[in-house]
């Protein structure tokens, strides 16, 4: 019997911001494209890589901030999901991060072609907004996800770009 999802690793960026806004990008998958969806930075590991060094890349590829892995420091969570994706079935263990950092302009030259074709905005979200938004975002759970991340890490520097 075959395996009904394909294997994967990631890793996400919780991206904060001094105004304490957490930045999003919103997508479609190509199999549903009508159905739109907020996200975090982030996605599938290369070959070899390691969760950190996968979103301190990603993070790079998607919002041109470049940073030293190590700023990233340990996960502030971890996580199995299950999700399709232009109509394969994925299961990724993926681990998320957080980063502060004074204030960045998103820069998305570094996108994918898939990621040109199936994001069309970003934007900087306050936990208010969350919390009061009927759009879809992943995790469902991320006010909670971010609230436990930054009362975690209050004493954490924040990142200057």
């Amino acid at each position: 019997m075959t395996e009904p999802f394909v294997p994967r690793s990631g890793a996400r960026v919780l991206l904060v911001d001094d105004a304490e806004r957490t930045l999003l990008f919103r997508g479609s998958d190509p199999g549903r494209p009508g159905q739109r969806y907020w996200f975090t930075p982030g996605g599938g590991l290369d070959p070899g890589e390691s969760r950190v060094d996968g979103a301190a890349r990603e993070l790079f590829e998607e919002t041109g901030l470049r940073v030293d892995p190590a700023a990233l420091g340990e996960p502030v969570w971890r996580e199995t999901v299950e999700f399709p994706f232009d109509r394969v079935w994925y299961r990724q263990e993926q681990d998320f991060f957080l980063l502060r950092v004074a204030r960045w302009e998103v820069d998305t030259a570094g996108f994918d072609p898939i990621e040109r074709a199936t994001v069309d905005q970003h934007r900087w979200w306050t936990l208010p907004e969350l919390d009061a938004t009927a759009e879809v975002y992943y995790p469902p759970d991320l006010p909670a996800l971010l609230r436990r991340a930054l009362a975690q890490a209050s004493d954490r520097p924040v990142t200057a770009p």
